[in-house]
Formats: C-alpha cells, sequence, structure tokens
C-alpha cells in the first residue's frame, strides 16, 4: 500500500498555512506554538527546530512525546472521523489537524487540550433548610 505524501511532507512547509489560519480568525501564532507543544511534548526550542528544519511529520511525530490526552481529541476533520483513523502516524497528524481548526475557530484552550473537568460537589446555602430525607 502506497503510504500519503503527507507523511515526507515537511513539517516547516504546512506550519505557515497554520499560522494563516489562525491569524485570519484573531489568534495568534504563541497560542499556536502552544498547542502545538502541549500535542508533542516539544520545548520551544525543540519546536523551533522543526519549524527552521526539514523535518517531515513522520520525523516530527517519531521525535514527540504525544500528550497522553491527545487521545481524547475527536470529530472530523477532512471528512474523516478522527478517532477512527487507523494508521498511527495519520492520526496524530489529523491530532495537529483538529486542535489548530479548533483554535481558528475559537474553542478554549482548556477545552482543545482535553482538559478533564474536576467533578465539583454543589455547595448548600448554609441559610436555606435542607429538603428531602429528613432523619426521624
Amino acid at each position: 500500500m502506497m503510504e500519503h505524501r503527507i507523511f515526507e511532507t515537511s513539517f516547516a512547509s504546512v506550519y505557515p498555512h497554520y499560522v494563516t489560519k489562525v491569524e485570519r480568525k484573531g489568534h495568534s501564532r504563541e497560542e499556536l506554538d502552544f498547542l502545538i507543544m502541549w500535542l508533542t511534548g516539544f520545548s520551544m526550542e525543540e519546536l523551533d527546530h522543526h519549524k527552521s528544519a526539514d523535518t517531515t511529520f513522520r520525523e516530527l511525530f517519531d521525535a514527540a512525546n504525544l500528550n497522553q490526552n491527545a487521545a481524547r481529541i475527536t470529530g472530523v476533520i477532512c471528512g474523516v472521523r478522527v478517532e477512527e483513523i487507523e494508521d498511527p502516524l495519520m492520526q496524530k497528524i489529523r491530532y495537529l489537524d483538529k486542535i489548530v481548526d479548533e483554535l481558528a475557530s475559537g474553542k478554549p484552550m482548556a477545552k482543545i487540550m482535553r482538559t478533564p473537568v474536576e467533578p465539583t460537589t454543589p455547595q448548600r446555602d448554609p441559610a436555606r433548610p435542607m429538603t428531602g430525607m429528613q432523619n426521624p
């Protein structure tokens, strides 16, 4: 089976398109870089290296330490459900595409990063009497 050409495409050649997409929608390169670092586990220095080098998407994700919450990224990108993509490399590339789209569309950072929400216990107003079951 022939591999997809995006695997051997340089990340540096696609990155400016990501920047254009998010800036056109009022977001910053810094926000984009933050999300890419969140997804890949790269430091700013590592990310800068990949942006200036001829690193392919395959090499980029081979070097990445994917965030444990990346598996929570779901939805449709390019007409395909991200969670149903069978090729692990293509799925990682689509995770990146999905978070870029979400940033551009104005989704809050915590939701993009799939930060688990801690359940909260409703606080009882001490001035209000308790209703419901009463102790006998």
